[in-house]
Order: structure tokens, then C-alpha cells, then sequence
């Protein structure tokens, strides 16, 4: 239920406040949330709820290479497709708070709410982080809308405002930055070991690699043009220009 939807109804989030009023709505847009991309490779996260959004944030989990474990009674069918093959483990049953041990995410996806809040009351008191779907009171971190090109993703928040225009924002975003700042991306990290073994400080790696991002000739108009070795080129030619004679 989303936390609209909670207006007049009993409170449950953080303020107990007995009857909701939106409080905790209003404030979630001058909270100031401390943005941060998580390594989840081989980390267990949990998704409890198997509908059409529990099969996002399982997608979304696993495109970054958690184990993740699914707890619902009933599943997607591409949900159960992932579990025959072994692409994750699912509990066929309700949730129970034992399911968060081990695990460094909880995703709270079902139609129930009182199930939802449960989850994110047992994650809290184990200090984890927990998303409830659709209500962000819930919630100690919230989930952008992600825009990913190769190596690169940009995140787009409203802190839970609007989920539409983070949607409008993400299209608008991908076709602004293409597949070129990628491929951009890419060759920089190739010069990034020569620059750490051959320039001293900071900053001067820094004006080494912002001198190649800003310089002429501009490296993403030249992959725009398909030009892939005229920007080999341009690094090459940096990185001559600041070795010893």
C-alpha cells in the first residue's frame, strides 16, 4: 500500500503517531539521503512478496550478482523459471523473520502491509537495510531509477515524490548520455594503472585525466563518430606529454 494511502489509517511509521497524518510524507522530501552504490556480488539480500514487482527487485538484485532469496507463497512465473534454475532460492511459504539472518538487504513487495511493515520492524532491529515498496516511511534506503550504459549507471531520485518523473527523467537521461560515455569510461579506466604508477599526487592525476574529459579534441565527439583510436590517441598523447624527458 503506498504511504499515501495510510492517511487517517493507524500509524506505523517512526513518529507512532496513532493516526496518520502524512508527517512522515512530507518530511521524506527534506531528508537528505547519503547516495552510495553497493558491491552485492555474492552478498545474500532478501525479496519477500512474489508478484510483478517482487520480479523487478529480484532482477535488479540479481544484475548485480546477489545470491538472492525469495519468500512468497506464490511466484511470478519467470520467478519460479529463476529458481528452477537455480538462479535463486525460493521459500514457498509466508515470511518468517528468521529470513533476514544472514542477509545484508531486505525488499519488502507484497500487497499485504502488515506483512511489509513487519519486515521492515525485524530488519530494523538487526540493523539492516530495508526497503518497503511504495512507502518510503518505511524505508532506511530508498531505490532510485537507474540508468546503466556499460560500465556506468546513473541514479535518478525524487526521494519517493514521483515515481513517474524519475521515469521521464531516466529516459531523458539515457538518451543524453549514451553508449560513447561508456566506451569513454572504459579507456580512461585502462590509463587509470599507468596514471597511479606514474603520476604522484592526487592532483595531479586528477589534471591528467580532466585535461582528456575537457580537452580538445573533445573524446566524446569523436565516439560519436565512431572514432575509438583517435581517443587512444588522445591518451597516448597525454600521457607522453607529462612523463619524465
Amino acid at each position: 500500500m503506498p504511504a499515501q494511502a495510510y492517511q487517517g489509517k493507524e500509524c506505523v511509521c517512526q513518529y507512532r503517531k496513532g493516526i496518520c497524518d502524512q508527517t512522515c510524507v512530507r518530511d521524506m522530501l527534506s531528508t537528505p539521503f547519503y547516495m552510495a552504490c553497493l558491491r552485492l556480488s555474492g552478498r545474500r539480500c532478501l525479496v519477500v512478496g512474489g508478484g510483478d514487482i517482487g520480479l523487478e527487485k529480484v532482477e535488479g538484485l540479481l544484475a548485480c550478482g546477489a545470491e538472492v532469496t525469495l519468500v512468497a507463497p506464490a511466484a511470478h512465473p519467470e520467478l519460479e523459471a529463476l529458481a528452477r534454475e537455480g538462479s535463486l532460492v525460493w521459500h514457498a511459504r509466508d515470511y518468517r523473520p528468521e529470513d533476514l539472518e544472514g542477509c545484508l538487504i531486505a525488499i519488502a513487495a507484497t500487497g499485504d502491509s502488515e506483512i511489509n511493515i513487519r519486515v521492515s520492524e525485524d530488519a530494523e532491529r538487526r540493523s539492516m537495510l530495508v526497503n518497503v515498496v511504495d512507502v518510503p516511511p518505511l524505508c532506511n534506503f530508498i531505490l532510485p531509477a537507474i540508468v546503466r550504459t556499460g560500465p556506468l549507471a546513473i541514479a535518478i531520485s525524487t526521494a519517493g515524490a514521483s515515481p513517474a518523473l524519475a521515469k521521464r527523467m531516466k529516459r531523458e537521461i539515457a538518451e543524453l548520455f549514451g553508449d560513447e560515455y561508456a566506451q569513454l569510461a572504459v579507456l580512461l579506466n585502462d590509463a587509470r594503472g599507468w596514471a597511479k604508477s606514474t603520476l604522484p599526487t592526487y592532483q595531479d592525476r586528477r589534471d591528467f585525466f580532466e585535461g582528456i574529459v575537457g580537452g580538445e579534441p573533445d573524446p566524446i565527439e569523436l565516439l560519436r563518430a565512431g572514432d575509438a583510436a583517435a581517443v587512444r590517441d588522445l591518451i597516448d598523447s597525454a600521457q607522453r606529454a607529462v612523463q619524465p624527458a
